[in-house]
């Protein structure tokens, strides 16, 4: 059984790189979006924070007033010092905390800004690779117009160079079947001279056959001789005649006989029986 073939569709670079540029946006939003995210955690916690160390420097400062109202002993010098340092730690943690909570915001506000700004330069760059991709796209287009014309041209003068080469083979073999036609002609011509010769030839052995055969014969007179007398006959064949038939009348009755006949001499009763044939006697 044949394996089947499997067509593998042929990715054009200009798809690759759209599709890497496609996932390299994506990555981006998400480490975008992810840094917003933890800028605005962190400036959330630190406010927290510093909100904290303000009640805690308001709550030092309170027990330092407290400690003031009060009697001026030596443990309570001592308590009222360090309630001072405490909430001068206190402030100033506050303070550290404030600074920080005021920066972390600054700079998620920052990010933000520079988030909404990518935004916009992403949305514009897309707008422009779409108006290079309907270019591309038109190029493509128009190119592959270009080539089906191409192809279509080539087709034509395929087909043109193939009606040209079978009206050239159908003129040659037209011709080859004419001269052909024209030799058999000829040939069967040749053949019925030939034949109308040898016919000819034939009807004329048969002709001087049948002739030899009639001077054989006794009693017929000579084809030669019958030809010759169209008119009047000749005195050696009347003499002949004469001569072979005894009993035969004289020269004048011969030719007087003879001018009455404008064709063949009539035959006398004694050259009717034949020359050999001999008188019955009375």
């Amino acid at each position: 059984m044949a394996a089947r073939k499997k067509s593998t569709a042929t990715v054009s670079p200009i798809a690759k790189m759209e599709a890497e540029l496609s996932a390299l946006k994506s990555k981006l939003a998400q480490a975008r979006a992810k840094q917003e995210k933890d800028a605005a955690s962190t400036a959330d916690k630190l406010a927290k924070d510093a909100a904290k160390a303000a009640a805690k420097a308001k709550t030092t400062s309170a027990k330092v007033k407290a400690a003031r109202a009060k009697k001026k002993s030596a443990a309570q010098q001592k308590q009222l010092k360090a309630a001072q340092a405490a909430a001068a730690t206190a402030k100033k943690a506050a303070d550290n905390a404030k600074a920080a909570a005021a920066e972390a915001k600054s700079q998620l506000a920052t990010i933000k800004a520079e988030n909404k700004l990518i935004t916009q330069v992403a949305k514009a760059v897309a707008k422009e690779e779409a108006a290079v991709a309907k270019k591309l796209a038109a190029a493509a287009k128009k190119e592959a117009a270009a080539e089906a014309k191409k192809a279509a041209a080539a087709a034509k003068k395929k087909a043109a160079a193939d009606k040209k080469k079978a009206a050239a083979a159908k003129k040659k073999a037209a011709a080859a079947a004419k001269k052909k036609a024209a030799a058999e002609k000829k040939k069967a011509a040749a053949a019925a001279k030939k034949k109308a010769a040898a016919e000819k030839k034939k009807a004329a052995a048969a002709k001087a056959k049948a002739k030899a055969a009639a001077k054989k014969k006794p009693g017929r007179p000579k084809k030669a001789a019958a030809k010759k007398a169209a008119g009047r006959p000749k005195k050696a064949a009347a003499k002949a005649g004469a001569k072979k038939a005894p009993g035969r009348p004289k020269k004048a009755a011969a030719k007087t006989a003879a001018k009455k006949s404008p064709g063949r001499p009539k035959k006398s009763a004694a050259a009717k029986r034949g020359p050999g044939r001999p008188k019955k006697a009375k």
